[in-house]
């Protein structure tokens, strides 16, 4: 018989999104599961129980009746005790769980006999973004954010000029340009405001400047990539001057938005009081690290507050906001975790450790806490090439450049071939093969110097050449009395210059399309 996956209803406080929805159960059920949903699990996401029924799923309303027939449980929220009591043994646990702040609850499950998954340990590689819940969650926080902002913001976020006067875009700063932070900056761009960002990674200025925004970016050779995708902790001087920047940038700001953040430590305190009493009355910060303490030095998690004349929004969980979005994102990570975990598609789970993203989600396994999972290769192998001696690189033997008595004799040479060459040809032989020795120099010269960059563009370049050959076949296959040859090479010539003319159009016109807002 199928494994039954089970989703009940969440029953910690705030939390309005549910593990499954009706098009999500669908999927689950061509794997080969057979689904179970508590009676109102959807409730808060606007999931009526006849959609999930509609879907194929069977409603229970008693969560002991539920749990009892669990072969995978997916929740969103950490289980609680009373919960765990209720899961059999062997069962399969998907949610968050936070390891490394649960030490506690990593034993219950153990003892238990739970194999337990949590989301936020999902790796973050290539081909598991699809299941990365974090990044999932993190867009709809950094969408929300902008929303709180202009909630409790005084004024447009889009300048206008109005006959009743002008009023000037909002200014929005934005510190972290992870997920979080580049949903911002296009929720806030979107609405007309002009965005500011900054990160202690280097690599995020050229996504930042992508979506619009001006990037802030310190006199300072010291990059803040870390493992994982996240920023590492800098050194004492670049706080510093971080800390400059940010009191600089306050006195111009309307709205900041704080997204440092590193899961399993607390919230860097990057914004000072101090700062924000820089800020102007009316202001808004809104802190998404509320939940690890906040960015912000005036931040009281899960409130509103206003100090300084500046309102505070440290709203904890802002994905639970928006719950049928959320809910869907969630379930389509769960939804691909599961495909990894059926590859037979025949509803029999096999958690393979051998799978870097399992072995990476899995936190416990046959009774045995698993947690931490060992390095990724990706990273092994980058520690042992740190650790390896650089090769030394080859020798080169440089090239001498030719002497000007070599350079002198090479022309000398060609001199007499053009001389000897024009004894024994007819003049107008001799001057359609000088103009073919220059095009063929002048085009050397052109094509050879010019940088990798510039390739496109010179695709324009070749694509004139190219209509210059054309016109001069076309001319002589309307000659009269040509020989059969020289029709035969027109035909060719005129052939291939139309295949570069219009594959260099075609290429020319995807490369503007890349550029081309719909």
């Amino acid at each position: 018989m199928p494994f039954q996956v089970v989703i009940p209803r969440e029953t910690v406080a705030g939390e309005t999104r549910v593990a499954a929805t009706p098009d999500s159960v669908k999927k689950l059920i061509k794997l080969g599961y057979t689904v179970a949903v508590q009676s109102n699990a959807g409730q808060h996401a606007n999931f009526a129980d006849e959609d999930y029924t509609s879907a194929g799923a069977e409603v229970i309303a008693d969560t002991a009746e539920l749990l009892a027939k669990a072969g995978i449980v997916l929740k969103v929220a950490t289980p609680t005790d009373a919960e765990i009591d209720l899961i059999p043994s062997g069962a399969i646990l998907i949610s968050y769980i936070w390891p490394a702040q649960n030490e506690a609850l990593l034993k219950k499950l153990a003892e238990r006999g739970i194999n337990t998954l949590g989301m936020e340990s999902i790796p973050r590689l290539s081909r598991a973004q699809k299941m990365d819940a974090l990044s999932s969650m993190s867009n709809i926080s950094g969408y929300r954010a902008v929303i709180e902002a202009a909630n409790h913001f005084g004024r447009f976020f889009t300048g206008q000029i109005t006959a009743a006067g002008k009023v000037p875009p909002a200014k929005v700063m934005i510190v972290g340009a992870g997920v979080a932070g580049l949903a911002a900056i296009g929720t806030a761009k979107g609405l007309g405001a002009i965005v500011r960002a900054f990160d202690t990674r280097l690599a995020a200025k050229e996504q930042v400047e992508s979506m619009g925004a001006e990037f802030l970016e310190l006199e300072f050779e010291e990059d803040g990539s870390g493992e994982g995708g996240y920023a590492k902790v800098m050194s004492d001087e670049f706080i510093k001057a971080e800390m400059e920047l940010f009191r600089q940038q306050a006195e111009e700001v309307d709205i900041i938005i704080t997204t440092a953040l590193i899961p399993g430590r607390p919230a860097p305190k990057l914004i000072l009081e101090e700062v924000v009493k820089t800020l102007k009355p009316g202001s808004v910060i809104v802190d998404l690290a509320a939940e690890q303490g906040g960015n912000c030095e005036c931040t009281v998690p899960g409130e509103v507050v206003t100090k300084h004349g500046v309102t505070i929004v440290g709203l904890t969980n802002l994905a639970t906001h928006a719950p049928a979005q959320a809910s869907q994102l969630y379930s389509q990570n769960l939804v691909h975790l599961l495909t990894d975990l059926t590859p037979e598609k025949d509803g029999e789970p096999f958690i393979n450790m051998d799978d870097e993203v399992l072995r990476g989600a899995t936190v416990v396994k046959d009774g045995e806490i698993t947690f931490p999972p060992p390095p990724l290769k990706s990273q092994q192998d980058a520690s042992a090439k740190k650790s390896a001696p650089a090769p030394e690189a080859p020798v080169k033997p440089e090239k001498k450049p030719m002497s000007g008595k070599a350079i002198a004799g090479f022309w000398a040479i060609a001199f007499a071939a053009m001389l000897g060459l024009g004894q024994v040809s007819s003049p107008e032989f001799v001057q359609h093969f000088v103009v073919f020795v220059l095009s063929i120099f002048i085009g050397w010269q052109v094509i050879w110097n010019v940088s990798h960059a510039l390739h496109t563009p010179l695709m324009a370049v070749t694509n004139a050449i190219s209509g210059i050959v054309i016109l001069g076949t076309l001319l002589q296959l309307g000659g009269v009395g040509g020989s059969g040859l020289i029709l035969a090479l027109a035909f060719i010539g005129t052939l291939v210059a139309m295949i570069n003319v219009v594959g260099g159009f075609y290429v020319t016109h995807r490369m503007l399309a890349m550029f081309r807002k719909d």
